[in-house]
């Protein structure tokens, strides 16, 4: 059975109207003809609450949303005490840079705003699954911290995430890239170059961000090297970072709960309560 695609109707429990990240008509690369909406956050609040945050960014291989990994992770972040938004952002035909532009100004979105919110704007959080998951891990290394000088106050904040959370991600565009994820987001004959800069594991800043990785050893779509790669230069730079892979599963699982007709999955599903105990220890 597959998943169903995010839309409005599979994020009806958001607990306010959906939040624009640019006033209608000023997203930057924005092209009506795709038919696509602009990019926005469905937020998911806790209410008379100060905690963190975790902005979710669902997998599609960069050419659609799946909402098993949208709304239903959203309310598990909500079970263990953090606010929640899942970001609508732009896939296929739209390429690279776009849905960088979009997330990057989710998080200034969140921390802008985050004070009349309840979040702790020091406590924001990215997590995304498959090539949302790459998405995640590109706000790893980059980010900036504001422009002092631009006239719109909210690209004055600074869009680097204060944890990452990464699962079953696609995280190199170059050994054990996920073909199809890396052609929609960069087209057929992508330069070289970019496809160093899009792999996180390559770009390891001192001010990287902490991150969580959770993968399972049998994905066939996305090989595990994609986390362990990543893993592995976290831990050589000294960046705090946590690498639980399970040994069974296959990809887009999303809570393991048993979605796609599939079995519960009783070492995988513990992911989701593993990560909201890091966010606690970071102070989230």
């Amino acid at each position: 059975m597959a998943s169903k695609i995010m839309d409005d109707t599979t994020l009806a429990q958001a607990t306010g109207r959906k939040i624009p990240l640019w006033p209608q008509g000023q997203t930057p690369l924005f092209e009506p003809s795709y038919g696509q909406n602009e990019p926005a956050l469905y937020p998911y609040l806790l209410k008379g609450q100060s905690a963190g945050a975790v902005i979710i960014c669902p997998g599609g291989a960069y050419v659609r949303k799946a909402a098993h990994e949208a709304e239903p992770v959203a309310l598990r972040f909500n079970e263990l005490g953090y606010h929640a938004f899942v970001l609508d952002y732009r896939v296929n035909p739209y390429l690279y840079p776009c849905c960088l532009l979009d997330v990057q100004r989710a998080v200034r979105m969140v921390r802008f705003h985050g004070a009349n919110w309840g979040v702790k704007t020091d406590k924001i959080a990215v997590l995304g699954f498959s090539a949302g998951g790459h998405l995640a891990t590109t706000t790893l290394t980059h980010f900036d911290y504001g422009d002092a000088d631009s006239a719109d106050p909210v690209q004055r904040v600074s869009c680097r995430p204060d944890a990452v959370l990464p699962c079953y991600a696609v995280m190199s565009m170059k050994e054990y890239a996920h073909a199809g994820s890396r052609e929609y987001l960069l087209g057929d004959h992508p330069d070289p170059a970019l496809l160093t800069q899009l792999s996180a594991h390559l770009n390891i800043r001192e001010d990287t961000p902490p991150a969580f990785l959770f993968h399972t050893a049998q994905d066939q779509s996305v090989p595990v090297h994609n986390t362990l790669l990543l893993g592995r230069a976290l831990c050589e730079r000294g960046i705090c970072c946590a690498v639980h892979v399970y040994p069974f599963g296959g990809h887009g699982m999303g809570l393991c709960y048993g979605n796609d007709d599939r079995p519960t999955l009783a070492q995988a599903r513990h992911w989701s309560g593993e990560a909201g105990r890091f966010l606690k220890e970071l102070g989230f």
